[in-house]
């Protein structure tokens, strides 16, 4: 038998900095058949409104569905770029969402604030560290029930990337494999 589908496109949506070498999200993007990385103009500096027109641009870009897979700021503008009647996007793994509206947050991800709490229009999964600096379990809770996340908790995982250990992470890959069995086979 001849396989004729497609591998779903999987946009990699990274935060402040991007994601360098040794971060899960550039091993997971080097192994999936179809990724993406969404490029931002300016990584250090992010806006909101600009790298939300990136993710509309990239979306627009390739056929649905699509699987987005954000970390840290990446997963806070899937967030906000969501539209309650836009059916592009067949889930997203939303990995250590930073809270904009955290007393404690950077003046980068303050303007990312206010943070949409409404139910996205597609599954999701969100990961949520009992120690990452940057999102409380309990807001990572408060946002999963706004979003209508399943919640995945790691543990002491911190801010779930390269400076807490995570370059190679099986669980991503396996995770973002969860959100594409939801999705009919394309041609």
């Amino acid at each position: 038998m001849i396989e004729t589908s497609k591998p779903i496109p999987v946009l990699i949506l990274p935060g402040r900095g991007s994601s360098g070498r040794d971060h899960w999200q550039t091993w997971l993007e080097a192994r999936l058949p179809d990724a993406h990385r969404v490029e931002q103009r300016d990584w250090e500096h992010p806006d909101r409104m600009s790298w939300i027109a990136a993710l509309e641009r990239d979306v627009g870009a390739h056929d649905p569905p699509v699987l987005l897979v954000g970390h840290s700021l990446g997963s806070v503008t899937a967030v906000h770029w969501a539209s309650p009647d836009d059916r592009r996007v067949a889930g997203a793994l939303l990995v250590a969402p930073t809270d904009p509206e955290s007393p404690t947050a950077s003046e980068f991800s303050r303007s990312f604030r206010p943070l949409p709490m409404r139910p996205l229009p597609f599954p999701s999964i969100l990961v949520a560290s009992a120690t990452d600096p940057y999102l409380s379990p309990e807001r990572a809770r408060r946002f999963a029930d706004a979003w209508g996340s399943r919640v995945v908790e790691i543990g002491d995982a911190g801010h779930v990337n390269a400076a807490s250990g995570f370059g190679p992470w099986p669980l991503a890959e396996q995770l973002v494999a969860d959100l594409a069995r939801g999705v009919p086979v394309r041609d």
